[in-house]
């Protein structure tokens, strides 16, 4: 085991600027498409990966932009509540230290959690669109314009992908985030109390998108190949 971990720390691409890394299987499986430099792929079995453009890769997709922007801004919910209610009102809470202080002697330790779940529930939503949505645009889009134009004006068509992407990931996200807010400023509202209510507003107002993706066929109708 000893011997494993120091080859691998031979190999260390950081360690110096004068040796290079060498990769498993680098000799047979490379092949030079540019002169002096040497280009090589990782080999994986069939079934622990999937097709790009497929149906699983654009639902894995939004399976990681659910658990990187729902969990992690959920984490930060108490510094958010602090900072929101300084903005609204720097009399009251006149620094950071001093909004948690305050916000603990008034409501408690669980005042500062205040609004996690809508802060969940809303970003895992838009994590969703945001990570999912940009890959089904960018492949969309790519198909759209040619392989030839997709390629030469990739920066621009990452661009478009990841602003359409977010213009329906804020649309999820705009009912919780308004529920959010109406329970950490404590504005007494019939329907913002239930957060049930506003899962099922989401829900609604995401219809349309979620009904315009089962149309679209995805893994039948882009030319991926």
């Amino acid at each position: 085991m000893w011997t494993s971990i120091l080859d691998v720390a031979k190999m260390n691409p950081f360690g110096t600027p004068f040796v290079t890394a060498k990769c498993q299987g680098q000799n047979e499986l490379t092949q030079a498409l540019v002169k002096n430099r040497h280009i090589a792929a990782a080999s994986v079995d069939s079934g622990d990966s999937c097709e790009f453009g497929s149906n699983k890769y654009f639902m894995l997709c939004g399976l990681g932009g659910i658990l990187s922007c729902g969990i992690t801004h959920t984490m930060v919910t108490p510094l958010d509540l602090v900072k929101c209610r300084i903005q609204v009102n720097p009399a009251k809470y006149k620094s950071v230290f001093n909004g948690f202080k305050v916000t603990v002697a008034e409501d408690g330790t669980r005042g500062l959690v205040k609004g996690w779940a809508p802060t969940f529930f809303g970003y895992s939503i838009q994590g969703m669109f945001k990570f999912g949505l940009y890959e089904v645009f960018k492949v969309y889009y790519s198909a759209l314009a040619g392989e030839e134009m997709a390629y030469e004006y990739r920066t621009s068509l990452y661009l478009v992908s990841s602003a359409s992407a977010e213009f329906f990931a804020d649309i999820g996200l705009a009912p919780l985030e308004a529920s959010k807010f109406y329970i950490q400023y404590k504005i007494q509202l019939f329907f913002c109390s239930s957060t049930l209510f506003l899962l099922i507003l989401t829900f609604a107002s995401s219809c349309p998108i979620l009904h315009m993706l089962s149309k679209f066929k995805l893994h039948q109708d882009l030319p991926i190949h």
